[in-house]
């Protein structure tokens, strides 16, 4: 194993956890083999997808769920993606408006813009990023922002309230290490292994819990920003690139669990998409009289995808692209309804 990839888990996971993620994924061939004390924008990449998948599968028990049965048939997990969220609104207080505060990162790692989709009935516009150095297994991002400015003057003001004293995650020091990761294409072990918390950091959320008030606003012009406001920048989802994802589908159905009923078809036949529906989780708002409540609100979910190669490319090259109208229907995975549980002492 690429003893730089491991340093880098190991400090986040520790060994055992370290060693369960590395055999639950697949890990592409260019890191059978490593520069040692010098951790290329690939490995950082690399590293970065791996805990982030470990993190949407600490959170959605339908995904932990799955890739444990993935693993007792000594499969791996091949990371196609991971989907996050943003608000492209400029009252959104340290933390920079929209995609910006993602892409700042994104770049230095060694990746970039492979596609634009207006995604019109959500009032969001999606982009696609994919790593230079290895496109095809290195997993792409797919960063979404919303746009208040298409929305009421009111879900306008409750956006404001709920993101306008974000924090920025990302300190001096890690935008300086950014900078020369991006200048030099790799950073010394020390100073990788002081800024991943800092990157890891940065897919969270921001923002202090939300009122009931503003939540319930939001939730009825867009079931999407109510999600960014009690998740944030966290990954909406991770993808698992099968063989045949209408065959996986069609399997998880017959042993009864909660994935969407349609697979979803790009136009040109060669993206087809399907997710498990995100599971509940227990957020803290605050009610009308200030105190903090607990409410059952839709969290991350897990995804499968499977991508056909392009007609008439050689060598073959795999389809990277998405689909505007697979992305709007898988969006709808976090569309499910919520209840107050209990109040908080």
């Amino acid at each position: 194993m690429n003893s730089n990839l491991m340093h880098l888990l190991e400090q986040q996971l520790g060994q055992t956890q370290a060693l369960v993620l590395v055999n639950l994924m697949h890990i592409p061939a260019r890191f059978s083999r490593c520069e040692i004390d010098k951790i290329s924008r690939a490995e950082l990449a690399q590293v970065l997808n791996m805990l982030l998948l470990h993190g949407v599968l600490q959170r959605v028990p339908s995904g932990q769920q799955y890739t444990q049965e993935i693993t007792s048939r000594g499969e791996r997990v091949m990371l196609d993606h991971g989907a996050l969220r943003t608000v492209r609104w400029f009252d959104s207080g340290l933390l920079p408006a929209g995609e910006v505060a993602i892409t700042r990162i994104l770049r230095p790692l060694g990746y970039a813009l492979n596609g634009v989709y207006p995604l019109e009935k959500l009032k969001m516009t999606g982009r696609s990023y994919a790593h230079l150095d290895d496109p095809e297994n290195i997993s792409q991002f797919f960063v979404s922002e919303l746009h208040p400015e298409r929305f009421s003057t009111a879900f306008q003001q409750a956006v404001s309230r709920v993101i306008g004293a974000s924090i920025d995650p990302l300190t001096p020091t890690a935008i300086t290490l950014l900078h020369e990761l991006e200048r030099d294409g790799y950073l010394q072990l020390a100073q990788a292994l002081d800024l991943m918390p800092v990157l890891l950091a940065c897919f969270a959320r921001q923002h202090g819990a939300p009122t009931v008030a503003d939540y319930e606003l939001l939730l009825t012009e867009s079931a999407e920003m109510a999600w960014i406001a009690t998740e944030g920048n966290v990954f909406n989802h991770a993808t698992d690139r099968v063989a045949d994802v209408i065959a996986v589908s069609d399997a998880q159905k017959k042993l009864g669990r909660p994935i969407k009923e349609k697979v979803e078809i790009s136009a040109s036949g060669r993206v087809r998409q399907t997710a498990f529906k995100a599971d509940l989780v227990e957020r803290e708002l605050i009610d009308a009289d200030g105190r903090t409540i607990l409410r059952k609100v839709p969290g991350s979910f897990y995804e499968l995808i499977s991508r056909d190669t392009i007609p008439d490319t050689n060598p073959a090259r795999l389809d990277l692209g998405f689909d505007t109208s697979n992305a709007q229907g898988i969006f709808k995975m976090t569309a499910n309804s919520t209840v107050v549980t209990s109040a908080l002492a």
